[in-house]
């Protein structure tokens, strides 16, 4: 009988000895655990920094390209076009994502927008330069879904939680960078900001050389003990949308309505870029801000920001005012976006992922897409301003009392 007693007391023993992996959970997964290196981690990176600049790198010499491409009535189209292009076929990349898988959606998303975005240049006809424009929409898709599928996959836990929130930054991150190197670009020659669509054949260099074929077992542990994902997404995509609206709203009404008081057209573009650089800031901020409180709280507060801030652009024009409304707007959408894509990734399985992923990018498109139409809304640029506040306001008292969010 000892015996025996001592057999079982070193068999439990042996198995409390046992490596703590075999009880890991997705909370306790890291970046460590996963075999992608940090170059990997970084193209992924990259890969974001091309998602606001699909039409938005050509703003700042906007008129000379127009008039230099014949299309100068339709010159909203070629920024317009592309978010239209995301809408319509970012299902289709969704789908692929799901049958091909994300790395090799991604490799064929690269390829396109550097094709489709480069070659805009040497177009001359209107129809084609609205068709190339439409496309390369639907592969800058096609890169933020699958993008963000395989940092789902190789990331989890924290450690997505925290490239998640990079990934917004990159995505500001780019916009700053792009947009002031296309202001420089154009000055030389109304072709060159079309280089910068170039920038996707180097990322996809990058991820042939770096990102793995396979991903790791982190994600098969994913998938048999995780309890968040198959959880609606209906309320997710709805934010999403809601909040990349009211945030878009302001890069619309702002240009005119700064105009108004003084600011020139190179200062306007400085003062979207610092809304850009406090959104950077408040990405990175966005994961302590989770768990000190939690997602619904974290996204009340985002949408409460959009309201401050949109209140403030309408009450006042002096110069201080305008910078904390600024501020305040950067952190709504760090506090929001990035959030929101979090919560997607954490809601999906591996067989819905793709899907999934390409129906944010398309809320988040549709959110900038819906704020054309505040050009034919008649009112002041103040008045949209307190629309927009009000909708930021209800936003986020429905947020604080719904559960859809909570883990």
């Amino acid at each position: 009988m000892q015996l025996l007693k001592t057999q079982h007391t070193m068999r439990l023993r042996m198995q409390l000895s046992q490596p703590i992996a075999t009880q890991t959970t997705p909370n306790s997964l890291s970046a460590s655990d996963t075999s992608i290196s940090r170059l990997g981690g970084f193209t992924l990176l990259l890969v974001a920094t091309l998602t606001i600049m699909v039409g938005a790198v050509l703003a700042p010499g906007l008129s000379s390209i127009s008039q230099a491409m014949g299309m100068s009535e339709y010159a909203a189209l070629l920024i317009t076009l592309p978010a239209l292009g995301v809408v319509l076929l970012a299902p289709v990349f969704g789908l692929l994502i799901d049958k091909w898988g994300a790395r090799r959606t991604l490799m064929l998303s690269l390829s396109g927008y550097f094709i489709f975005g480069s070659g805009g240049a040497f177009l001359t006809q209107s129809w084609l330069i609205m068709l190339d424009r439409l496309i390369l929409g639907g592969f800058a898709a096609g890169a933020m879904a699958s993008g963000t599928a395989l940092i789902s996959q190789w990331y989890s836990g924290k450690a997505r939680l925290g490239m998640i929130a990079k990934q917004g930054m990159a995505i500001e991150l780019g916009g700053v960078i792009f947009l002031f190197v296309s202001g420089l670009l154009t000055e030389w020659n109304w072709r060159a900001p079309f280089l910068i669509y170039g920038f996707a054949a180097v990322i996809l260099l990058l991820a042939l050389a770096t990102i793995p074929k396979q991903q790791q077992n982190a994600d098969k542990q994913q998938k048999v003990i995780s309890h968040s994902s198959g959880r609606p997404v209906k309320s997710v995509l709805l934010y999403a949308m809601l909040s990349m609206a009211t945030f878009y709203s302001m890069f619309v009404s702002l240009p005119g309505h700064l105009g108004t008081v003084g600011f020139s057209e190179a200062q306007v573009g400085y003062f979207l870029a610092f809304i850009s650089f406090m959104a950077v800031i408040a990405a990175m901020l966005m994961p302590r801000m989770i768990t000190q409180t939690n997602e619904s709280t974290t996204l009340a507060t985002a949408f409460i920001c959009f309201a401050i801030a949109h209140a403030l652009f309408g009450l006042s024009t002096a110069v201080p005012v305008i910078i904390l409304a600024a501020v305040i707007t950067g952190i709504g959408f760090g506090f929001s976006i990035p959030l929101l894509n979090h919560s997607m990734v954490e809601r999906s399985t591996e067989r819905n992922r793709g899907r999934n992923l390409s129906y944010f990018a398309m809320a988040v498109f549709i959110g900038q897409f819906l704020t054309s139409a505040l050009s034919f809304i008649p009112l002041s640029s103040q008045g949209i301003f307190f629309v927009c506040a009000a909708i930021a306001l209800i936003c986020a008292i429905k947020v604080s009392y719904s559960k859809a969010l909570q883990p």
